[in-house]
């Protein structure tokens, strides 16, 4: 199982980036798929998630109405748009999936695979 994140950068605060995370054949569809994130010296936290069988998402109060969760089975990979970024958006960005769909979405714990983690920084 790999999951590749990419997609982040430099935007100034107000502007949007898309990140995304491509997952192998094996992960994808199973279970829940999470977006968490972690800024310097904080604790990773959790952005988005959602799972694969059902209409379940869930997102972070920090982030309600800014970000939003989509996938492209045909390429199997899921998307985080962002949009009327903040500087306290800053952090880096990381995908997980949760096979057995074993913890509550904000639990990083219970997420069985990681991708990279990609970098978004938002400017002032």
């Amino acid at each position: 199982v790999q999951l590749q994140a990419s997609g982040g950068g430099l935007v100034q605060a107000g502007g949007s980036l898309r990140l995304s995370c491509a997952v192998s054949g094996r992960a994808f569809s199973r279970g829940r798929m999470g977006w968490f994130r972690q800024a310097p010296g904080k604790e990773r936290e959790f952005v988005a998630g959602f799972a694969w069988s059902s209409s379940s998402i869930s997102y972070a109060e920090s982030v309600k109405g800014r970000f939003t969760v989509s996938r492209d089975n045909a390429k199997n990979t899921v998307y985080l748009q962002m949009n009327s970024l903040k500087p306290e958006d800053t952090a880096v960005y990381y995908c997980a999936v949760d096979i057995y769909s074993s913890g509550a979405y904000y639990n990083f714990g219970a997420y069985d695979y990681w991708g990279q983690g990609t970098q978004v920084t938002v400017s002032s």
